[in-house]
């Protein structure tokens, strides 16, 4: 279990830098950040809170759909010249940082 935290710890690294990075090396940043969204979005699957009731189930797949769009973000950073993968990527770090803070305290009712 502690190996997974830190894997998911690793990941949301990589995809900052990646995002920082990309400024400066655009190629290797695009594979920096899409390697770092996978292993977060795989890291955070395999940590992910079963059962629960309506709203921890529906927090869950709010998460879920943060981490596609990390992954999507990173997907877009190859396929397109523009910077729509900023999009992707703000839409999937608020729906991360909104289900952080809520599934926890959903925890402790």
């Amino acid at each position: 279990m502690k190996i997974r935290g830190t894997l998911a710890i690793i990941g949301a690294i990589l995809i900052l830098a990646g995002a920082v990075l990309k400024m400066s090396w655009s190629d290797t940043a695009s594979y920096i950040y899409t390697f770092g969204a996978i292993l977060f979005a795989v890291m955070q699957y395999l940590n992910r809170v079963r059962g629960g009731n309506f709203a921890l189930r529906r927090l869950v797949t709010m998460q879920t759909i943060g981490s596609f769009a990390l992954v999507a973000a990173g997907v877009l950073m190859f396929t397109h010249i523009r910077n729509e993968w900023m999009i992707a990527m703000t839409i999937g770090a608020l729906l991360e940082l909104y289900t952080a803070y809520r599934i926890p305290a959903e925890m402790e009712k």
